[in-house]
Order: structure tokens, then sequence, then C-alpha cells
């Protein structure tokens, strides 16, 4: 069994912290065998009709295990999963407890509480650089390739008929139980189009006719891929000035792997690599800071930078990624930070194994490797580390 230290050591300082934790992550990421590969659990699996039963006496279902480790995986197939959550937090304080689900807590209508003050959140990614190292492959173009969900990562061939059988039973297991919606075809479309465009500027409108739906229901099909970790949505970083793009978003699928299915890609050029290596910056910075909050800045005339951070009551960090070092031009970043004069500037490049420091026009950057870029980040802002 392949143990996976850092998530692994997530959980249990979470529950040093609060007594439930809500372990989410898309479909296939790894959570049930997280789950399983804890030490001294109890471990219900709420997809069974005999272990629903089990809970509809929350409160007796909860006194016989007082004391005890107890994992609730696929806990949204409960009727009123939140109200045996609630009784749980408030009621056994000595009972350590760990749900799971596909989306975030309060994405469905069947959490009529979201527990605030209650628990701890723990998002659990595709496949992150601790992650490479404890399955013991490391090379980045298998990664890119089969993606970070660990069956796709660790199979023989590449899985293409399983990219279908996920998206499948994503639909109905996932979007269909939780939000209900109609037009299969039209959503699994504009899921797919997402995965192929994925980096890109959205504008709904570009999607209304190929999935032949409204504007209005583009935004809702992205609300859904959102909430249920499929797509990641990053907003502009803005001051409203005059020449800042301020509402549209960059959008990025949830996994390299999808994205290169979608796009037709089975081998990689160099060209391919730079935005991979982008998806997979920001696979890890999520996976460390465990935030939806990163941004993006792009101006009117198309100059940009690839994430911005922006901490409480403190200037922007910005971060460019580049597959070489050598491939970083500092116009991007210095247009910016005629804007934003302070702040923390990083190179965050495959090809970095030891820091340095660059000075450009009295702007200094700082190049790093994606470990070296995790460590800084949590200097320079551990309130969302």
């Amino acid at each position: 069994m392949v143990q996976r230290f850092h998530w692994k050591n997530r959980i249990e300082r979470a529950w040093r912290e609060r007594s439930i934790l809500w372990l989410s992550g898309v479909r296939r990421v790894g959570k049930t065998y997280l789950c399983r590969s804890l030490d001294k659990v109890e471990y219900f699996d709420c997809e069974l009709p005999r272990t629903r039963r089990m809970m509809e006496d929350p409160q007796s279902f909860l006194e016989d295990l007082r004391g005890s480790r107890v994992v609730l995986d696929e806990i949204h197939r409960l009727d009123n999963p939140s109200q045996l959550l609630k009784i749980a937090a408030d009621h056994f304080p000595d009972l350590r407890l760990l749900a799971t689900g596909s989306s975030t807590l309060g994405a469905s209508r069947k959490f009529k509480d979201t527990l605030t003050g209650r628990k701890r959140d723990l998002w659990l990614t595709p496949m992150s650089l601790a992650d490479l190292e404890a399955f013991g492959r490391a090379e980045l173009d298998h990664r890119f390739l089969r993606g970070g969900l660990p069956p796709f990562f660790m199979a023989e061939k590449l899985p293409e008929a399983d990219f279908q059988e996920w998206s499948d039973s994503y639909w109905a297991k996932d979007v269909q139980e939780l939000f209900r919606l109609e037009r299969r075809s039209s959503f699994q479309r504009f899921a797919e189009l997402v995965w192929a465009q994925s980096g890109g500027v959205f504008e709904a409108t570009r999607f209304t006719r190929p999935c032949e739906v409204s504007r209005q229901t583009i935004s809702n099909y992205l609300g859904v891929l959102e909430a249920t970790f499929v797509a990641h949505v990053i907003r502009p970083f803005s001051t409203h000035r005059p020449t800042e793009i301020v509402a549209a978003p960059k959008v990025y699928g949830f996994d390299t792997g999808f994205v290169c299915y979608h796009r037709g890609w089975s081998r990689l050029r160099p060209e391919d690599r730079g935005l991979l290596w982008e998806h997979f910056v920001l696979n890890e910075l999520q996976a460390v800071r465990q935030q939806r909050t990163i941004r993006y800045w792009r101006n009117k005339r198309g100059n940009e930078v690839d994430f911005v951070i922006a901490p409480r009551k403190a200037a922007p960090i910005a971060i460019e990624c580049k597959w070489s070092a050598n491939d970083f031009d500092a116009k991007n970043l210095l247009t910016f930070r005629r804007q934003y004069a302070e702040g923390e500037n990083f190179v965050v490049a495959r090809d970095i194994e030891r820091s340095y420091r660059r000075t450009y026009d009295g702007t200094q950057v700082r190049f790093v490797s994606l470990p070296a870029l995790a460590r800084a980040l949590e200097e320079l802002d551990p309130s969302n580390s």
C-alpha cells in the first residue's frame, strides 16, 4: 500500500484542531484509499444501503462510536448528512470523524448546515510533488500525460477509455445527485471544451453555440464545475484601474491528464510543456495552501502575470511559471510592478535546483524551484498555508 504521508499528516493535524474533518476532492483522486490507510479508523461506506440504515438514528449510531476515529465515505448519499455531522460536533467531542465527498460541503441542497466553526476542510488535489515521491515515479511528462488521479497515473497504458468512464460517472454520481441538471450532452460538451481550452480567458458566449444553451446556463455549468473541483476559476487581480482586466476569469481544468486527452496529446512537444507546467504549479499551490484565492493579472494591452497571491493587508505576490528559467522575459512583470510597486516576485521553473535572485530595472526577482516556492509562500503568508 502506498503511504501518502503528506496527506495523512495533514489529517492528523486537522483532527487536533477540530473533531470534524471534511475531505473533498474529485472522483478517483484517492479519498477512499487515503481514508482506509489511516491508523485505527472505523470505516463506513455510505453508498451501501445497509450503512445508510445504520445511520437513520444518528445519535444512537454515534453513541456506539464514542472515542473512536471514524470515516464516513461519500456522506452526501445520506438523506440529511449535515444533521449527523452537527450532532457529532456538538455532542461527541471525543469522537474524531472524517467525512468525504466530491464537492464542497455547501454545494448540495442536502447540506442544510455548512457547520461553520465546527469543522476543518481538507482538499485532496490531484497528485502533488509529495505524491510523486510517494508513488515512486517523478517524471513530469508521465504526470502531465496521465494526470494526477492515482489509478490513471499508475496504469500500464494510457487509459483512454477511462477518461470517458470517469466523465460518465461524474455526471451520474456527482452532477445528477447533487445538482439535478438536465441536458447531459450539453453539460458534457461544455466540460470537454473547458478541458480542451484550459488555461485561457473564459468568455461564456463562446460556449453557447457548441453547447446549444444560453449564456446563463453556461455560467451555471461553470459554477457546477467549480463547486465540484473539476474546474478552477482564476479571477483577475485588480484595484479597478482603467487599464486592467477586472472581470474576465481564466479557467483551468482540474487535471493535466484530462487536458492532454481532450487536446489529443498522446506525446508532448516542447511547446506543450509550458502550459502543463503552469497547471502543475497551480495544483501544487492549491495542495499546499488549501486555498482557491489565487488570482492572475492582465491589462488591456495583453501584459499578463500568471498568478498573483494577495495576502491579507500585504503587498501582492507575483508568480511567473516557466518550463525553463531561460524563457523568462521581465516585460510583463515590470509592467505589473509599475502599477503595484511593493511585493515579492517569483519565477518558478522546472530546471532550477538552487534559488537565486536577479534585478531588472530595480525590481528584484527570485528564481525558485516548485518546492522552494511553496516554502517561500508559507513564510510570506503563513495563515493561508
